[in-house]
């Protein structure tokens, strides 16, 4: 009955006015950066940030999610028709997707994926839902030693699930938390790490860090690319499906779901692992699996159902327990924070016009998704033949002027440009940015739990195993460390991310 109320409240907020049009607004730039490959959500939506100050944090939060999710949508188009994928996670949709449409058959990829799509956010945010509520239930009942041992755990689980070496992950973990610790001391009131910089006394500012990372590098790193590339998109003669298209399809896109959904929670999952899982796995129980590569529709209907539901799952652990599961949520956490909103379980209590309003936008941005993608297919390929040396420079003052006004510091701008040059050498060092996130935003909370957990046990260490959740959750962080070291999974691992990169 909780449910049913809370998702009244949260339609009665979604279906207002400037809920719908920042949904709309959300969904469309998600569609549009995921046709335009390389800018990506994660850069997006940093650059967004500065924008989202003058906002209502609900609104705010409407139109970062719609983004997300958006782009996902937007990256199978050009994967289908270019075989360009705009997400990673759209990369295995261009297997068969692309030979469908060298075959004639576009527009049936595009339409069993933007139903699978549909079906998949559908369902998970019903997942969210349910499961949203319980698990903030359960996590009103953590201490400081729990809260320590969750945040420890996503941290290690985003380290061996992060794209590239584990050991470079667990290197970018600890710089980005190291980072996280610059500013006043919230025990003693001492500053640490400022080296004589005012500005620096609350902090190193979120938005500047994130925008460089994501938004200036993402910006460097396109300029190495070939501008002058032709794309040539294929011909969408029909829509429709045919029944039979229909019938193999169903189970793909289920099973997807419920992959996507699963494999979502997990930090460093989401959609890109979920669309990989569910390839395989369609590949290993069709009874024909010589067609996959060769336009198999199964293998557009379960990765895009997969990656849908991967990224609308990843909502959870950041709305109930504060932690995110990959960058992008990452990103979703500072917005909070930057609202002044405590992210963790109870947002349910204080905010729940927020957190309901939030669960209950992501049905109506699937459906305004469906109504923009297929009938504007041609206008999103159209897009594809601007230069991005026509793009950046308008991309770049963004970045800049976002980065001043958030609080109108000067140094903030060279914050902007040495985490954009740091940006870049990490991604040419094949160091994947996402660890460092996280725990950059984590960081401040893995030390005030430690710290006051270690307070209140009065220095006994132990205390983090003697708490029976605590202690699941350490023994839980301390085995996936462990599988760093075990030759079959690390083989296993290198596989999946090599299979991305092809």
């Amino acid at each position: 009955m909780e449910i049913f109320e809370g998702l009244m409240l949260g339609m009665s907020v979604a279906v207002s006015p400037m809920s719908l049009m920042l949904c709309l607004l959300g969904v469309t730039l998600g569609t549009l950066i995921g046709v335009l490959p390389g800018i990506g959500p994660a850069a997006t939506i940093a650059m967004l940030l500065p924008i989202t100050l003058t906002l209502n944090p609900i609104y705010a939060m409407i139109m970062l999610a719609g983004i997300y999710y958006g782009a996902q949508y937007g990256g199978s188009i050009t994967a289908i028709l270019v075989n360009l994928p705009g997400e990673p996670s759209s990369a295995v949709t261009a297997i068969d997707g692309y030979q469908m449409a060298r075959q004639g058959r576009a527009g049936v990829a595009l339409s069993i994926s933007a139903i699978g799509s549909f079906v998949a956010g559908t369902i998970a945010t019903l997942v969210i839902a349910v499961a949203s509520p319980a698990l903030s239930q359960i996590a009103l009942r953590f201490g400081a030693p729990e809260f320590f041992s969750l945040t420890l755990l996503g941290i290690v689980m985003v380290v061996v699930l992060a794209q590239g070496s584990a050991l470079k992950g667990l290197g970018m973990a600890v710089i980005g938390l190291m980072l996280g610790l610059v500013g006043t001391d919230v025990f003693t009131a001492q500053t640490r790490f400022t080296y004589g910089i005012n500005e620096f006394r609350s902090g190193i500012d979120f938005i500047a860090v994130t925008i460089g990372v994501f938004g200036l590098a993402e910006i460097i790193r396109n300029l190495e690319g070939n501008d002058a590339e032709t794309r040539r998109s294929h011909a969408i003669s029909t829509l429709m499906p045919t029944r039979e298209d229909f019938r193999r399809a169903i189970g793909p896109i289920l099973r997807g779901t419920g992959l996507g959904s699963l494999l979502g929670v997990l930090p460093g999952g989401g959609a890109f692992l979920s669309s990989f899982a569910s390839y395989a796995v369609e590949k290993k129980l069709s009874k024909h699996p010589e067609e996959f590569g060769k336009g198999a529709i199964e293998g557009v209907a379960g990765p895009e159902s997969a990656n849908n539901a991967g990224a609308q799952t990843s909502f959870i652990p950041m709305l109930t327990l504060g932690i995110p599961s990959n960058a992008v949520m990452a990103l979703m956490i500072g917005a909070m924070i930057v609202q002044g909103i405590q992210p963790g379980p109870r947002v349910i209590v204080t905010q729940p016009e927020l957190f309901w309003g939030l669960i209950a936008s992501m049905w109506i941005g699937n459906m305004l998704l469906v109504i923009l993608n297929l009938p504007l297919v041609g206008l999103w390929i159209r897009l594809l033949r601007i230069p991005y040396s026509v793009l950046f420079p308008g991309i770049l003052a963004f970045c800049c002027i976002g980065t001043f006004t958030a609080n109108g510091l000067e140094i903030e701008l060279y914050v902007l440009a040495v985490a954009g040059l740091a940006g870049y050498l990490f991604s040419r060092l094949g160091c994947a940015p996402a660890p460092f996130l996280l725990g950059f935003v984590l960081g401040p909370m893995v030390e005030e739990h430690f710290r006051r957990a270690m307070l209140i046990s009065q220095g006994d260490a132990t205390v983090f195993f003697t708490r029976p959740i605590s202690a699941g959750l350490m023994a839980l962080a301390f085995g996936l460390a462990a599988t760093m070291f075990m030759p079959t999974l690390l083989g296993w691992r290198r596989r999946v991310f090599a299979d991305a990169e092809d």
